[in-house]
């Protein structure tokens, strides 16, 4: 998969911009706040349909100004695909070839990003939303249904959780309403318990190899915590099990008037060995394990999806010592269209510079600084 061209109006710091990208290694440099990371955070939201920066889509239009839009061309094969996301204060309106697009899960996985961004840190500092946010996303792009299911749990989550506020204070409620809705909750529970786990089984399957070549580690490896036991995610009397949990839990759940199981309350570990990464781990550790877990999704996007996604790295190799800065170098080649971000090249090997494009930043202003061949 190839971003070919991107345009935006009224994006962050930028008014206009148009810029071709190369299908390799494209390199974008500057002085901090001139705007590559707002620029790597356009393709994000162009292809995710939100950023990975802010949960308010007002922040991303620029000042004084109503609206945003982005538009991008994509070739994923044999014949090119327009992309378009508008941004108002109030909506947001997507397009594929000029038609427009009622459902984000119809539009969602047309362009497969994955990003590595400094804040990253905060998927294995962070609090487990930040970690269901990243498993929501990833699982999205790899599977439209994933989007469907997990919308639809959350739309139930709320209706029970109404319920669950109005038993607390004493309301009339339908019962049997309210056991309905549980029972369509657990359905949809399955399978993004099922899901969840089948993709951190895939993980495990690269990201420990990744970390080796990185850190030169053994045995790092992902934890998928749900916080309910579940000894078989493939058992058939799955439903009925957390039927079972969920009824020990409603008294608890009318005090608290919320539900307290089920996979909003779901979580990731990280691991080297029996060590959690988050409470053992260097600094330096904790981020190489992030960077292995995005690595990790290149080759399941290629084997599930029989795509290449685009990744995107915002100022990766400042944080590098050298030694992994060269071992990082064997998953960047122009075999997977990459768009590095640094505020200096003299982080960067010449061995990449030479085979990049190169762009430089200035004050919301792209300028191509070198080319590359196509067939280089």
């Amino acid at each position: 998969m190839i971003l070919k061209k991107i345009e935006l109006r009224n994006f962050r710091n930028y008014d206009r911009l148009t810029a071709r990208f190369y299908k390799g290694i494209n390199i974008i440099y500057g002085d901090n706040a001139q705007g590559k990371t707002n620029l790597l955070e356009s393709i994000y939201v162009l292809g995710l349909t939100k950023s990975h920066r802010s949960f308010i889509d007002g922040n991303l239009i620029q000042n004084n100004k109503e609206s945003l839009s982005i538009t991008g061309i994509v070739s994923g094969g044999v014949l090119d695909k327009k992309l378009e996301i508008t941004i108002d204060n109030h909506n947001k309106y997507f397009k594929i070839d000029d038609t427009s697009i009622k459902k984000v899960s119809d539009y969602i996985s047309s362009m497969n990003i994955i990003i590595f961004y400094p804040d990253d840190l905060e998927i294995l500092k962070g609090a487990p939303k930040v970690r269901r946010r990243y498993l929501n996303m990833e699982l999205s792009q790899l599977y439209n249904s994933y989007f469907v299911v997990v919308n639809g749990y959350n739309k139930l989550l709320k209706i029970r959780n109404d319920y669950l506020k109005k038993m607390k204070l004493g309301m009339p409620v339908d019962q049997n309403y309210f056991d309905i809705v549980t029972s369509y909750l657990l359905d949809k529970a399955v399978i993004i318990y099922q899901m969840r786990n089948k993709y951190v089984e895939k993980i495990n399957q690269y990201c420990e190899d990744i970390y080796k070549d990185i850190m030169d580690v053994e045995h790092f490896h992902i934890r998928y915590v749900p916080n309910i036991e579940i000894e078989d995610f493939k058992d058939s009397n799955l439903k009925q099990k957390l039927w079972n949990e969920f009824e020990k839990k409603l008294v608890y759940d009318k005090k608290l008037a919320t539900t307290t199981l089920g996979p909003h309350k779901d979580d990731i570990e990280f691991y080297i060995g029996d060590k959690n990464v988050k409470v053992y781990g260097s600094q330096g550790q904790q981020r190489i394990a992030v960077l292995a877990l995005k690595l990790s999704e290149i080759p399941i996007f290629k084997k599930y999806k029989d795509t290449t996604p685009i990744l995107l790295l915002d100022d990766v190799f400042s944080e590098l010592s050298d030694d992994k800065k060269n071992n990082l170098m064997k998953y960047i080649h122009k075999d997977i269209q990459t768009i590095i971000t640094t505020t200096d090249l003299t982080n960067l090997d010449e061995k990449l510079i030479k085979k990049s494009k190169l762009f430089k930043v200035e004050s919301g202003k792209l300028i191509k600084i070198k080319e590359v061949k196509e067939n280089e």
